[in-house]
């Protein structure tokens, strides 16, 4: 049973900043996280701007639940510039590289696998989709049992592996995140044809009822990304050109 509680963030980034950026917050980031907050990177990944807005970054980050997460928010704005100071220098570097952002906290459905789960069975792919659902006012978590009913048929099917499922926290239960791991570029490519062809939703049939919209966009992840390497982001990785 997944009891973690995740932070989803899309992160606006400024002219050519995006591997800066990326790096920045898998190599720079991350390892620091791990030591101090124990908040493990789930992912990092460039949007598809054909797809989405651009140029755009997401991150997701994996939490010990809220009590994690509390600490966590402490550590960071418990003090008057609302910032950790010690982290003054990484900040500097990250506001080079970005102009902002909009994060949401996101709750997984208990079969959702945790980021080492994933790295542990080796999950990748070379695409990701990314879903945004929006579903009638406090039923978002019955949708999330659907979806992961439908999946397993999609993946045998189709080969799209719905790896993250979850609903966002703070507001009226009517916002799910789906993110699918693609194994290939064909296999994306097969299925949005379908999707364009017709009414049918060979994604989630037995869900099609409960989604008010959805905006689905490409990903691509990073040379850092979890989904990537198979393991979590170290100090070793870091390097002095984003310093």
């Amino acid at each position: 049973m997944n009891d973690k509680v995740y932070i989803h963030e899309f992160i606006d980034i400024t002219r050519q900043n995006r591997a800066r950026y990326m790096h920045h917050m898998a190599a720079n980031w991350s390892p620091l996280a791990q030591e101090t907050r124990h908040q493990l990177c789930y992912g990092v990944w460039g949007v598809v701007g054909s797809t989405g807005r651009w140029p755009q970054v997401v991150n997701i980050w994996e939490e010990d639940g809220f009590a994690g997460l509390a600490g966590n928010f402490r550590a960071e704005v418990g003090n008057p510039v609302l910032q950790d100071p010690a982290l003054a220098k990484w900040w500097a570097a990250a506001a080079e590289l970005r102009s902002g952002g909009f994060d949401r906290l996101i709750v997984p459905h208990p079969d959702t696998a945790t980021i080492e789960e994933l790295t542990s069975a080796r999950v990748t792919g070379e695409a990701y989709a990314h879903e945004i659902v929006a579903v009638r006012p406090g039923t978002a978590r019955e949708f999330l049992d659907a979806a992961l009913a439908d999946a397993a048929a999609t993946a045998a099917i189709h080969g799209w592996q719905l790896t993250g499922a979850w609903h966002t926290a703070m507001r009226g239960d009517d916002e799910a995140i789906l993110l699918w791991t693609i194994p290939t570029w064909e296999q994306w490519a097969a299925v949005e044809h379908q999707l364009a062809a017709g009414p049918q939703d060979v994604l989630l049939p037995g869900s099609r009822d409960a989604i008010l919209s959805r905006h689905r966009i490409l990903l691509a992840d990073s040379p850092l990304c979890p989904f990537r390497t198979g393991r979590q982001p170290n100090r070793a990785d870091r390097t002095d050109w984003v310093d």
